[in-house]
């Protein structure tokens, strides 16, 4: 099962900065993530999502593929890369990947102008090492779906905090610890 994780930084450049970090990560097989999504709030209200998959891109290159393929066989190359590419694109801006577009923006819809807030859909993770890779960036929480001590563990890693325990230790009971006559 995913967990979504949801950060909110100052500006655009670090949320980008940040998702980098994570893709670097990744690249050390530390996380595995289904999306990674940047939504920024700019003045006037309007949202922009920065998607770390261009679905309209792949789609084009898709089907001008298929396209010049199958107009390659009809003696028409360049019309059915064309026509492929335009489908390929309107199929690629249609597919939604990740996490959702409209949950996205609801949430963003609450940020500061100029805040940026960095989606990510993760799918499993070493969770001590990435959090001391992200300790001290900054960063507010802003959702997630992780339990309450794992939420905690990422606040204080983003803060820069010391971790706290999974389980914290048992109070010693009242006057434990003094060494008792033995008769």
């Amino acid at each position: 099962m995913s967990d979504l994780v949801v950060i909110v930084y100052p500006t655009e450049a670090r949320a980008e900065e940040m998702r980098q970090k994570v893709v670097s990560l990744q690249k050390e097989y530390l996380i595995e993530l289904g999306d990674a999504a940047i939504a920024v709030m700019h003045e006037g209200g309007k949202i922009k999502l920065n998607q770390l998959l261009n679905t309209t891109a792949l789609g084009a290159v898709s089907g001008s593929f298929w396209g010049l393929l199958i107009g390659a066989i009809f003696l028409m190359p360049v019309f059915g890369a064309a026509l492929g590419a335009a489908s390929g694109a309107l199929g690629g801006a249609l597919t939604d990947y990740g996490v959702n577009d409209g949950f996205m923006k609801e949430l963003a819809a609450n940020l500061q102008p100029g805040n940026a807030a960095l989606f990510l859909l993760i799918n499993k993770m070493t969770a001590d090492k990435v959090l001391d890779a992200v300790k001290g960036t900054g960063g507010v929480v802003l959702k997630t779906s992780l339990d309450h001590s794992r939420e905690q563990q990422l606040r204080d890693a983003l803060a820069g905090a010391p971790r706290t325990p999974a389980v914290a230790p048992a109070p010693a009971p009242e006057g434990a610890g003094a060494p008792s006559p033995v008769g």
